[in-house]
């Protein structure tokens, strides 16, 4: 049992999820097509097609790392990085899969895992554009491109206009006005009136801070 058998297996599932979605059925079909022991099925995916659509959208995270990795986004404003990162995000993506992994991660006993999957994404796109934050600003930044990323994939599933160009311009307004939100935190900051107010739950707020990763994780320098 190895990563290759679980790509190819994942590889031999896309011509069938069209037609059967992200189902035991697909990943039985899958397992056939790709010469796998069907015994190998609840180690691959335990928990037989949501797990084999979150290998799927796990796969889609790296090959947009692996574009804003070899793209040069030092020209761009950060706005613009971050529309870039999601734009990359959607282009690395299959329309139909998408649109039958949100069937499935709609249903109410597998929402948590379509949650955590978006914000994962969310996270290794601030990962990949350099972000550094280690206090309240680690979870809110996240949870701000959580509900960008999470809506523009939605409007992107119903999009027929050439190059998606109609998702992008969406995508765009979803930033500006987020824009315009974190402008209106900057203003309140600095009136002393949001100064006296947030004086109290500010205090509380700093101690927050972002979760710690094990120094044993793959690639990360031990010392």
């Amino acid at each position: 049992m190895t990563d290759d058998t679980k790509d190819r297996v994942l590889d031999a599932a896309l011509v069938h999820v069209p037609f059967d979605g992200w189902s035991d059925r697909t990943l039985r079909a899958a397992l056939v097509d790709a010469g796998a022991d069907p015994r190998l099925a609840r180690a691959l995916f335990p928990r037989g097609g949501v797990d084999l659509a979150l290998a799927y959208h796990a796969r889609g995270d790296a090959a947009m790392v692996a574009r804003l990795q070899a793209t040069d986004l030092s020209a761009l404003r950060f706005r613009d990085r971050i529309a870039a990162a999601i734009r990359a995000r959607l282009e690395v993506a299959d329309q139909e899969l998408v649109r039958r992994g949100t069937t499935l991660f709609s249903l109410p006993m597998h929402a948590a895992d379509g949650a955590k999957a978006i914000w994962g994404t969310a996270d290794r796109i601030w990962t990949a554009l350099g972000d550094t934050s280690q206090d309240l600003n680690w979870y809110t930044k996240r949870a701000t491109l959580s509900a960008v990323y999470g809506s523009t994939v939605l409007y992107w599933l119903g999009d027929n206009s050439p190059g998606h160009q109609a998702t992008w311009e969406f995508l765009d307004r979803r930033i500006e006005q987020v824009m315009q939100f974190e402008k209106l935190k900057g203003s309140l900051r600095e009136n002393p009136l949001g100064k006296a107010l947030m004086a109290g739950p500010g205090k509380v707020l700093e101690r927050i801070r972002a979760p710690k990763l094990p120094d044993d994780l793959p690639g990360r320098p031990f010392g």
